[in-house]
C-alpha cells in the first residue's frame, strides 16, 4: 500500500497515477479523512495532557489532605471525552484503511501511460515455426495423442479444469523439475514448497485482497483461500520480519498449483488450456534493497526468458502500460509465447517490481548494516514459468506431420530419454 504521509504530501502525484491506471478512487475523500483524523488526535492529546495534570493535582491534594472530589469529577469528564474521541479515531482509521487498501501502486516513470494498446514490445527471441502441413491446435493434438482429457476433467470437477494422462502428465512433471533445477542450480534461488491454502492476512499482504476477492476460491467454513500464485505464500514467509541487510537479496523459487475463478472471463478463450481454473506454475520471488530492485527486475526477467530459450520456443517481451499492470506492481514485463496451431501469442510469465507496496502491507523490513535504522524492502516476483500455456506452445510448435510431438532437447533427460510423444 502507499504511505499515507506520501499521499498527504504528494496528492497530485497520486491523482496522476490513479488517472494513468484508469482508477476512479476519490483521493479527496481520503485526504479529508486524514485531516479529520489528525485534528481528532490533536484534541485527544490535549485532553490527555489535561487528564495527566488532573492526576498530578489529585496526588498533590491527597498529600495535603484536601478533598480531591472536584478534581476527580473533572477528570472523569475528561476521560469520557478521551474515550469518545478514541472511538471516533478508530472509526476514521477504518474508513481510511478501506480506501488506502484499494489504492493501486504508482507506476514507475519508465512505464508507458495508457491502456493495453500502449503496451510496448521490448524484444523478441526465436523464430516462429513453419510447417509443410496445417498445424493442429493443442486441443486436437491432446485428444489424438491421448495425453489430456478435458471431458473427464469436466466430469470430475466442472468446466475449465484439466486432466493430464500418461505422457501428458509426465511432460507436466518434467517441465516443473526442469524449471526448478534451472532456478536453483544456475540462478541461485532457494526452493520452497509452500501451503496451497493461505489466510486473509497473507492475501491482503500481497495485494489480492480486498480488491480481487471475487477472482479467488475461498473455503466456506474457514477464512482461507486457495492460492492464485505461489507469490502469496512465498512473499509472506517474511511478513512482519526485519531482515539483515547483508542477507539481501533473498531469492526463492516454488512450484505450486494455482487456482483462479477467472470471474468475468467467461467466453474468453475458455476452450483447452489457455484459460483454466487450476494450473501449475513455478514462481520466483525476490526481497531486495530499494536501490537494487530495478536491476533485480531485469535479472528476474532474464531468468524467466532462459527457460524458454532452453526449450527453443519463440517469445516476445512486453512492457505493460499503466492501465494494464497489476494492482500491486510499479513495473511489469509480460512474456508471451508464440503457439503455431492457435496462431497467437500467449502470456506465460509476468515479472513485476512492487517496490515497497507489498512490504508495507505485509510489514517486511530490513535493518541497514551497522545502524539501528529499519526500512521497507522491495519485493519482486515472476513466473518462471506458467505451465498450462507453456504446454500449449510445446505441443503446437513441436508437432510433426505424422501426429507426434517432439520433445524439446532440454527436456529429454527429464522424460527418461523419450524424444517424442506418440499416440497411446
Amino acid at each position: 500500500m502507499l504511505d499515507i504521509k506520501f499521499i498527504r504530501e504528494n496528492p497530485q502525484v497520486v491523482k496522476d497515477a490513479l488517472k494513468a491506471r484508469n482508477s476512479k478512487i476519490d483521493l479527496d475523500e481520503l485526504l479529508t479523512l486524514d485531516e479529520e483524523r489528525r485534528k481528532l488526535l490533536a484534541e485527544v492529546e490535549t485532553l490527555k495532557a489535561e487528564r495527566n495534570k488532573a492526576n498530578d493535582e489529585i496526588t498533590a491534594a491527597m498529600k495535603a489532605k484536601k478533598n480531591p472530589k472536584e478534581i476527580i469529577d473533572k477528570m472523569k469528564v475528561v476521560s469520557q471525552k478521551v474515550n469518545d474521541l478514541d472511538k471516533k479515531v478508530g472509526e476514521v482509521d477504518q474508513k481510511i484503511a478501506n480506501i488506502v487498501y484499494i489504492i493501486p501502486n504508482i507506476p514507475d516513470k519508465s512505464v508507458p501511460i495508457g491502456s493495453p494498446e500502449n503496451n510496448k514490445i521490448v524484444r523478441a527471441w526465436g523464430k516462429t515455426p513453419t510447417f509443410k502441413f496445417t498445424p493442429k491446435t493443442h486441443i486436437e493434438l491432446a485428444e489424438s495423442l491421448g495425453i489430456i482429457s478435458f471431458g473427464i476433467a469436466t466430469k470430475i470437477s466442472g468446466s475449465n479444469f484439466v486432466l493430464f494422462m500418461g505422457q501428458g502428465a509426465r511432460l507436466e512433471r518434467a517441465l516443473i523439475n526442469f524449471m526448478l533445477d534451472l532456478h536453483t542450480k544456475k540462478h541461485g534461488y532457494k526452493e520452497i514448497f509452500p501451503p496451497f491454502l493461505v489466510n486473509r492476512r497473507s492475501m491482503t499482504g500481497t495485494g489480492q485482497l480486498p480488491k480481487l476477492e471475487e477472482d479467488m476460491y475461498k473455503l466456506k467454513d474457514d477464512d482461507l483461500f486457495l492460492i492464485p500464485t505461489a507469490e502469496v505464500p512465498v512473499t509472506n514467509i517474511h511478513a512482519g520480519d526485519i531482515l539483515d541487510e547483508e542477507k539481501l537479496p533473498i531469492l526463492y523459487t516454488a512450484y505450486t498449483a494455482c487456482f483462479r475463478r477467472e470471474a468475468g472471463s467467461y467466453g474468453k478463450d475458455t476452450r483447452g488450456l489457455i484459460r483454466v481454473h487450476q494450473f501449475d506454475k513455478v514462481e520466483m520471488v525476490k526481497f531486495t534493497k530499494p536501490e537494487d530492485s530495478y536491476n533485480e527486475l531485469e535479472k528476474l526477467l532474464e531468468n524467466a526468458e532462459e527457460v524458454l530459450q532452453l526449450l527453443n520456443l519463440p517469445y516476445r517481451v512486453i512492457l505493460l502500460a499503466s492501465g494494464d499492470i497489476s494492482f500491486s506492481a510499479a513495473k511489469c514485463y509480460d512474456i508471451e509465447l508464440y503457439a503455431a496451431g492457435t496462431d497467437a501469442y500467449l502470456e506465460v510469465s509476468s515479472c513485476s517490481n512492487f517496490v515497497d507496496f507489498q512490504a508495507r502491507r505485509a510489514n517486511i523490513r530490513y535493518r541497514q548494516k551497522g545502524t539501528k535504522k529499519v526500512s521497507f524492502v522491495h519485493t519482486l516476483n515472476g513466473s518462471g514459468v506458467a505451465l498450462a500455456r507453456l504446454v500449449v506452445a510445446i505441443l503446437e510448435n513441436y508437432q510433426n506431420e505424422d501426429g507426434t510431438v517432439s520433445i524439446p532437447e532440454a527436456l529429454v533427460p527429464y522424460m527418461d530419454g523419450v524424444t517424442a510423444i506418440k499416440p497411446c
